[in-house]
This record gives structure tokens, C-alpha cells and sequence, in this order.
């Protein structure tokens, strides 16, 4: 029986949800993407001209709706960031970051961190709220360690201060992505507050899309390590709930897709850096497939967009 399609979000991604990567995933049946984790005091500091920052806040024409996601544990610098991407007008939300692990965020208080602080975490989105009309959501993690798992009042709070919806991941902080994501806690948050709640975690395949969602109630899934190598997995999901067959992408098609990613990335960020960025790419790209450990060695060693294509296309004829 057909099912009701979820909403399907890309989850942001540091060093990967760039423009030509939210493009290819809209492509496939994305519905939103967010950027690469932005710190607003950064990008309120750093020079007008400054090269990284321009690469993380680029968007194109063609993308699906995406949402600029904010870090930083200073309200002010938060809520002044908010309204200038705001008013920037390309963007269709603000999201704000109180879920990555890394230790370089959470080791200044921001990221997940700030599900130790809650009352600095009200503050956040308090400021955020009186600063941007657009939809104001917040990802967060279920609690930082095993003892101090929050995610139900925190998630209340998030509502209070106005969160117009909550992207949960299932893991604490310190499971960082290892284990197994607590679907259980994301479904605590869904009956706990009256605003959407999109679920995260664990989803590889498009079956597990359906499973999250029998488990949790929530509205939608947010989809991200799932996604590296197979944009493809937005379109199955969809395919899985509206009856259509599902079907896997062909090698020909993979290679295809990451050469133009990787065609995109060039014509962006110019050869020498773009290939460098897209090693990890096809390294994704061609997991699973016989021989892709020897391929991705020799791509490793070569220096120009042409090399790589011609590696590749001996890979697909070889088989």
C-alpha cells in the first residue's frame, strides 16, 4: 500500500554538503539541504574576500531549498549572523548546530557541548528567534555521554524558545558515530514536543528510512553519511514509499555522476584543488566495487581531472 512520503532532508556535513553535492542530492529526490556548519562569529569576522568562506556559503541556482546552519555558544554573534544570512536572501532557513561532536567545536563550548548548557542553549535560540523570520530549526544529539542523556527536555526547551523544528540524531556525544543510533530516544522527542521533529541516524539503505519512521512517528529523515557515494538514496526512499521499484544505480551511472561531480568541482574551485577534494569522493563512490581499492590509489597520486577520468574509464571497460 502506498505510504506517505517523507520529507527527506540532506544532513549538513563539514567538508562535504558544498553546493555541487546538495545539487546532485536534490537531484535525486533531496527536498532540502543545509551547508556545511558555518561559525557565526567567523563569518562575521572574517574579510569580505575570504576564500573559505565564500566556498561554504555559496549556493546555486539550480539547488533545491537549502538552509545555512550555524555553530557558536554567543548569542549575540548568532543572532547577528542569522539576520545577515537572513537578509542575504538565499537561503530558506537557519539551522543551528548543537550536535556535532568534534572536539574543536564542543572544545569551545559550541556544537553538542551546549546540550551541557542548557540555559546558554535557550539564550541561542531565543536570540535566533528575535533575529529571522525564515524557519528556525535546531540539530541536536540525545545527550553528551550514557549519564546524561537530555534530549526530551531539551527538546521542550528548543520549542519554548521558538524552534520551529528539531532534527534529533540518536547517538550522545561521546558515541561520536559508533554503536548503534537510539531510534527509541528520537521517538521520546516526537511525543514530548508539538513542532516537527526529522530523525537521523543510521540511515544507509532505504529500508531503514521506512524503520526510522515506524520507530520514531517523526516527520521526516534527515539522511547524511548514508548519502556519500549515493545521492541515489533520496530517489529509493522515495520509490520505497510511494510502491515504484526500487532499483540500484548501475556502474556506468556511478562513474558517470562522480565525473560530474567532479566536472563541477573544477569548474568551481579550479583543477588543482578540486581533484585533491574529490579523492574522497570517489573514494565513496566506488566502495563495494571490485578492484575500487587498487583505482583509488592510482586516483590519489594523480594531479589532473583528465588522469582520473582516464583511470576511471579503463576501471568500467576492464569489467
Amino acid at each position: 500500500m502506498e505510504q506517505r512520503i517523507p520529507r527527506l532532508t540532506l544532513a549538513p556535513m563539514a567538508g562535504i554538503s558544498d553546493w555541487p553535492f546538495r545539487l546532485l542530492c536534490g537531484e535525486q529526490g533531496a527536498d532540502e539541504t543545509v551547508t556545511e556548519m558555518i561559525s557565526a562569529q567567523g563569518y562575521l569576522t572574517a574579510p569580505k574576500d575570504s576564500r573559505a568562506y565564500r566556498y561554504i556559503m555559496e549556493t546555486h541556482s539550480a539547488e533545491k531549498p537549502v538552509a545555512a546552519q550555524l555553530f557558536g555558544h554567543d548569542p549575540a554573534y548568532i543572532a547577528e549572523a542569522a539576520r545577515q544570512i537572513t537578509d542575504s536572501g538565499l537561503y530558506c532557513g537557519i539551522d543551528i548546530n548543537m550536535g556535532c561532536p568534534a572536539p574543536k567545536v564542543t572544545g569551545g563550548g559550541s556544537g553538542s557541548a551546549l546540550m551541557k548548557t542548557p540555559q546558554l542553549a535557550a539564550s541561542i535560540v531565543r536570540a535566533a528567534r528575535l533575529a529571522t523570520q525564515l524557519p528556525l530549526s535546531v540539530k541536536m544529539r540525545i545527550g553528551w555521554d550514557e549519564h546524561s542523556i537530555n534530549a526530551v527536555p531539551f527538546a521542550q526547551m528548543l520549542e519554548a524558545e521558538g524552534a520551529d523544528f528539531l532534527t534529533v540524531h540518536g547517538r550522545t556525544r561521546a558515541q561520536q558515530y559508533a554503536g548503534k543510533a537510539d531510534w527509541d530516544q528520537i521517538a521520546l522527542v516526537k511525543k514530548a514536543v508539538r513542532i516537527p521533529v526529522i530523525a537521523n541516524g543510521d540511515v544507509f539503505q532505504a529500508e531503514a528510512a521506512r524503520a526510522i519512521l515506524d520507530t520514531t512517528g517523526c516527520d521526516g529523515v534527515a539522511v547524511g553519511r548514508g548519502a556519500l557515494g549515493n545521492p541515489w538514496l533520496f530517489q529509493q526512499i522515495k520509490r520505497l514509499f510511494d510502491g515504484t521499484e526500487v532499483s540500484m544505480p548501475t556502474r556506468q551511472e556511478v562513474l558517470a555522476l562522480a565525473l560530474r561531480h567532479a566536472r563541477m568541482m573544477v569548474a568551481w574551485k579550479g583543477e588543482r584543488h578540486a581533484v585533491v577534494e574529490m579523492r574522497k569522493h570517489f573514494a565513496w563512490y566506488l566502495k563495494g566495487m571490485r578492484g575500487a581499492a587498487q583505482v583509488r590509489s592510482r586516483i590519489n597520486t594523480l594531479p589532473g581531472l583528465a588522469e582520473v577520468e582516464q583511470v576511471l574509464t579503463d576501471f568500467l571497460c576492464a569489467d
